[in-house]
């Protein structure tokens, strides 16, 4: 059977091994091993589940730093799967969808996961899409928290606006503790979400292109088309309000000032 997945072998390139967690959800055995094996030889751990129901119990157990699923799964498929842990979780999500599946990368864009491999799929390539998923994690105010009360000394009041935090209207952005409120009101934002924000932010009233979003947030050139970017735009909309980004047709969007 072919996969599409290099068969395990030294890793080119990878440097000290990466402490990062992964669960790995796919229903077809062949498949579910030579990618659990090509990313542990990467320096992941992995843990694995066969259907959905089973990497939902897995996932809230062992609260991995990546999940990694496919879309057509039993049980539970895939949809499924990735909008019962965006419930609780902000845990980057990877899709794995069949070539021409074209439905289904919408559908788990719409769901909540932050990219997407169309099957089959070179392990160089699924790494690399790891990896950036698992950096812009690293923009979770959690994962910053220690800086920010390193640079503070202490916490700041909720709601103190400080020389790092950008306001747009109602909406505050703390660049530095990576916390984003609306009203006051604290917003959980993806990783993706956030650094998209964080792009957004940075050139308030300037139009940004797809090309130019899917390059910055996504740490890669694109090769696909730019739906991706539209969905998270969407999704990003509905949390800070839709009047916020504006479209440009033809071009991309901006932040209203």
């Amino acid at each position: 059977m072919t996969t599409g997945f290099l068969p395990p072998g030294p890793a080119p390139g990878t440097g000290s091994p990466t402490e990062a967690h992964l669960l790995l959800v796919e229903d077809d055995k062949v498949i579910r091993n030579t990618v659990r094996m090509a990313l542990e030889r990467y320096g992941f751990t992995v843990f694995t589940a066969g259907d959905g129901l089973t990497g939902l119990e897995i996932f809230r157990e062992k609260q991995p730093d990546l999940l990694l699923l496919d879309v057509m799964l039993p049980e539970l498929d895939g949809i499924g799967l990735c909008r019962r842990v965006r419930e609780f979780s902000l845990a980057p999500i990877l899709m794995m969808s069949a070539r021409g599946d074209a439905l289904d990368v919408v559908s788990g864009l719409e769901a909540g996961a932050d990219d997407y491999v169309i099957k089959p799929c070179e392990s160089a390539v699924l790494v690399a899409r790891i990896r950036s998923l698992l950096r812009r994690a690293s923009f979770t105010p959690a994962a910053r928290a220690s800086h920010a009360e390193a640079r503070n000394g202490a916490a700041e009041p909720d709601g103190a606006a400080g020389p790092d935090t950008l306001a747009f209207g109602d909406l505050t952005i703390d660049t530095l503790g990576m916390e984003v409120r609306r009203a006051g009101e604290p917003l959980a934002l993806t990783p993706t979400e956030l650094r998209m924000l964080l792009e957004f932010a940075g050139s308030p009233g300037v139009v940004l292109e797809r090309r130019t979003l899917l390059n910055r947030v996504w740490d890669h050139a694109w090769q696909g088309d730019t739906r991706v970017v539209d969905l998270h735009v969407q999704r990003l909309r509905a949390k800070i309000g839709a009047e916020r980004i504006e479209t440009v047709r033809g071009f991309g969007y901006k932040l209203r000032r």
